[in-house]
């Protein structure tokens, strides 16, 4: 985890809120440089616990700086699992009925576009997935989902780790909280931290440490740490909240399914759609990282295959060996080995 030479960005920022479909206060984070995007826009949702500068790691050069410099308007989408909005003990379903549609309509108002991208991740990969297959996007023509999407797939002892533990300890908190490492404010978050501190023993960073026993089962679970440069691995210790039990309730129930299970009885997603021909024309391209730990490489080849045998030839997949879970996106050299990958597949639809 070597120092590099970090830029400061080239482009402005600017906070546009809208509200949720159940009123909760919500907010896109639009970022433009200093040319005028020609590719249209690009909403970037990111994963549980976390928020959408997740894509802005101290890295030589992000993700958004990759899509403003090929042209695009960016829009980061700070959904209700976002740790800049006020916490609630949220639900993929809501998300994907709540959330993703009057972002992708805010972002249409607001640009003019009839038609936008969208690279989503984790939590906001599956989330946003059901929303899409549900036919709530009709306006999103190209998806690139990183890590999970429609079919979860996680270890033998993580599956363990959400069947038994998960009910066990959602007795005691309603959430778990990586800051917890910093002093957690009940006696159950001191306890966990001490859990974390005599079972994780990775690294120095505590947080980093929590990120792991929050997640899955691994050490760590999120990134390989050979990935990670040293800013970015001491950055992450802000960048991580809390994540409420109700979410690993229902990862639970769709991992026991094998694909996606809606669970507050929203008449806009189907008990099946993880298995049914998708109600969208978007065109999917899946990355999966072959040392994730969170969510296993097959999650994303399984989601594939299932889009794959509904419209030949229209989808894409993309392993990326020697990359976990954010380091996709977070790791040092991700600029050369995968941010080429996803701009080649954004510019492939802008050009047909």
């Amino acid at each position: 985890m070597s120092a590099e030479t970090i830029h400061a960005p080239r482009y402005s920022e600017e906070i546009v809120p809208f509200l949720a479909g159940d009123g909760r206060a919500l907010h896109l984070v639009h970022l433009r440089g200093v040319e005028k995007p020609d590719k249209g826009p690009v909403v970037l949702v990111h994963g549980a616990g976390v928020r959408g500068n997740i894509f802005r790691a101290p890295v030589r050069q992000t993700l958004v700086d990759a899509l403003i410099e090929d042209g695009y308007d960016v829009w980061l989408e700070n959904w209700r699992a976002s740790i800049d909005v006020e916490p609630g003990e949220w639900t993929l379903d809501q998300a994907a009925v709540l959330d993703h549609p009057p972002a992708i309509r805010t972002v249409r108002e607001k640009t003019g576009a009839d038609k936008l991208k969208a690279i989503i991740h984790c939590q906001g990969s599956t989330s946003f997935s059901m929303a899409a297959v549900a036919g709530l996007l009709p306006e999103v023509d190209l998806i690139v989902s990183n890590a999970v999407s429609l079919h979860p797939r996680v270890s033998a002892t993580a599956k363990l780790k959400l069947h038994y533990a998960v009910p066990l300890v959602a007795q005691l908190t309603p959430f778990l909280d990586p800051q917890w490492a910093y002093g957690g404010p009940t006696r159950t978050a001191r306890m966990l931290t001490r859990v974390v501190q005599a079972t994780h023993h990775e690294c120095e960073n505590l947080v980093c440490r929590w990120t792991s026993f929050t997640y899955g089962t691994g050490f760590p679970v999120l990134w390989r740490h050979e990935n990670l440069n040293a800013q970015t691995h001491d950055w992450l210790q802000h960048e991580f909240g809390p994540v409420p039990f109700s979410f690993f309730r229902q990862m639970d129930a769709c991992v026991r399914a094998g694909h996606l299970v809606p669970v507050e009885g929203f008449r806009a997603l189907p008990e099946d759609l993880g298995e049914r021909e998708p109600q969208t024309d978007a065109r999917f391209v899946f990355f999966a990282g072959e040392e994730n730990h969170c969510f296993l490489a097959e999650s994303q080849r399984r989601t594939y295959e299932h889009l794959e045998h509904f419209h030949p030839g229209r989808h894409a997949l993309h392993l990326l060996p020697g990359y976990g879970h954010l380091d996709v996106f977070m790791g040092k050299r991700a600029h050369q080995d995968v941010f080429p990958l996803i701009l080649a597949e954004l510019d492939r639809s802008v050009t047909h």
